[in-house]
Order: C-alpha cells, then structure tokens, then sequence
C-alpha cells in the first residue's frame, strides 16, 4: 500500500496557503499564454500540455527522489484507477478551458471557476462531511440564482461554465483523497493521459493537420503549454494537501478575477444583460461566505 507523501489535514497551514496563492495567481495569468494559441485546436493542444508535462514532472520526482513511490503506484490497479479518474477530469476541464480562450468566451471561464469555490464547499458538505451554516448556505444558493439568472436570459445551460465547474470542483475533491504525494500523483496523471496524447499527436502528424513543425513558434509555444501546466498544477497538488478543501474554494476566486479584467481589458469581451446580472450575484455569494472565513482565519492566528 502506497502512503500518502504528504498528509491530508483539515487545518489550513502557512505553507498550503502560500502554495495555493501561487497557483491561483499564475492561472490567472495563463489565458495571456493561452490566447498565443488560439489558432491552434484545443484538442491538439491539450495533447502537447501533457506530453511536455511527462519531462518536468518526471524531473522534479527525480530530484525529490521520489521515484519509488511512482514505481509502487503503478503497480497499484486501485491507485491506477483512482488517478485514472482525476486524469480524465482534469483533461477535460483543460479542454474545454483552452477552448473557451480561444474562441472568445474567456468570461464564461470565469464564470466557471466563480461558481467553483462554492460547488467545492457544496461538494465538501456533501461527501467530506463539512457542515455548512447559514451563512454558507445562503452563498450556495445566491450562487445558484446567479446560474438560473443566465439561463432564463440565453434560454440555455451556461454549458462550458458548468462544465468547468463540475470537473474542477470533483477533480479537487478527488485529488485531495488520492493516496499519493502531490508531485508523484500529478506524474502519475500525466502518464496515464501520454498515449492517447501522443496516440492523437501522432495521427495529426500523419495527416498533415499537426501544428508542430520544427523550428517554428507554434512548437515553442507548444512545448511550453508543459510548463505552464505542469508548475502550477504541481504547486497547487501540494497546496491542497496542507490546507481545508473549504479554503481552497474560497482562494480560487482569485483566477477567476484576473480572468474576468483580462476578457474585459485586454480581449475585449462584452457582458451581455445576462451576466451583468449574474456576476454580481455570484461575487455577492462569495463576498457572504469569504468575510466569516477571512475573520475566522484570523481568529488562528
């Protein structure tokens, strides 16, 4: 049985705190990377974040020299099953992530991880066994108000936002109990996703559709997706470990908001009647639940 490198724990700690901060910060920044691609399909380039991820992530288990760790959990099959199933959610929040800064819908990305932090406290509740107050309660469904606003207004599901939501709320959830340190179970995940990645990578190569061609810009900002995936993501595995699932919902509300002045500021996305009623809703919601966190926080200290 392989043990957990890093142990779970239901108090937040500086360290988890910092972690997480830094993770947050750069995805807010990644969709600045992300728009450099956006003549490039999503598919393909979620098949280069995860080859270009295998080296990085590989190095820094060598250097911790945690190898074995990896070597015991793949011949695991309920460890392979498990990280199985975050590797599945976590390709598919990328893609569809990537897709949506690419065709312009950078605010339904935010939408999506605003509405996440209170589906995580949702989901906290639900099967970890937090209990929610009054107060918490009131977040969730002013949240979901905000939700049923959009959808009366486009007369359909805010599908890529809920869609974002739902597969980084349960990949956070399910990451958080895989029993495995943060930097071997990323590792892990990536290994798991190489061949269809490179299965795919292959084929567009044979048809002549691949845009990874030799020397060009298009092949440095691909291998570089490696990198802006791997670093954040590791760095957020290890956050997740050494703080409450609650507290980290609450502290992903700091992507989304840089995501949100981007689409605004810089990619000159409008907000429609829609979501000039629903974002308010939603950041009211995490305002109601935030504030008892942040006093409760400094009541710790």
């Amino acid at each position: 049985m392989v043990q957990p490198a890093v142990r779970n724990t239901d108090q937040d700690t500086p360290k988890g705190l910092a972690l997480a901060l830094g993770a947050y910060v750069f995805w807010g920044f990644l969709p600045l990377y992300l728009k450099l691609m956006a003549h490039i399909p999503a598919a393909e380039v979620v098949a280069h974040r995860v080859i270009w991820s295998v080296p990085l992530a590989g190095l820094v288990l060598i250097l911790l020299r945690r190898t074995s760790d990896l070597r015991d959990a793949l011949r695991n099959p309920r460890m392979i099953a498990m990280a199985s199933l975050t590797a599945a959610l976590v390709s598919v929040n990328w893609g569809i992530y990537v897709w949506a800064i690419a065709s312009g819908n950078a605010l339904d990305a935010a939408l999506g991880y605003y509405i996440n932090p209170l589906f995580s406290i949702a989901l906290a509740a639900a099967f970890l066994g937090e209990r929610l107050n009054r107060t918490q309660m009131l977040a969730i469904g002013l949240a979901a108000a905000g939700v049923l606003v959009l959808i009366l207004e486009a007369g359909a599901l805010p599908w890529a936002a809920l869609a974002l939501t739902f597969s980084w709320g349960f990949y956070a959830m399910f990451k958080k109990s895989l029993p495995i340190g943060p930097n071997q179970g990323f590792l892990l995940e990536v290994l798991i996703l190489l061949v269809p990645a490179t299965g795919y990578v292959m084929w567009l190569v044979a048809t002549g559709e691949s845009h990874f061609e030799i020397g060009s810009i298009n092949m440095w900002l691909l291998m570089g997706g490696g990198v802006v995936t791997a670093v954040p993501l590791m760095i957020y595995a290890n956050g997740a470990k050494l703080v409450r699932l609650s507290t980290m919902g609450i502290m992903q509300y700091i992507a989304p908001t840089m995501i949100f002045l981007i689409a605004i500021f810089l990619f000159g996305e409008e907000i429609d009647r829609g979501r000039m009623i629903a974002f308010p809703m939603i950041w009211a919601a995490l305002v109601i639940y935030s504030v008892p966190m942040i006093r409760q926080m400094r009541g710790r200290a």
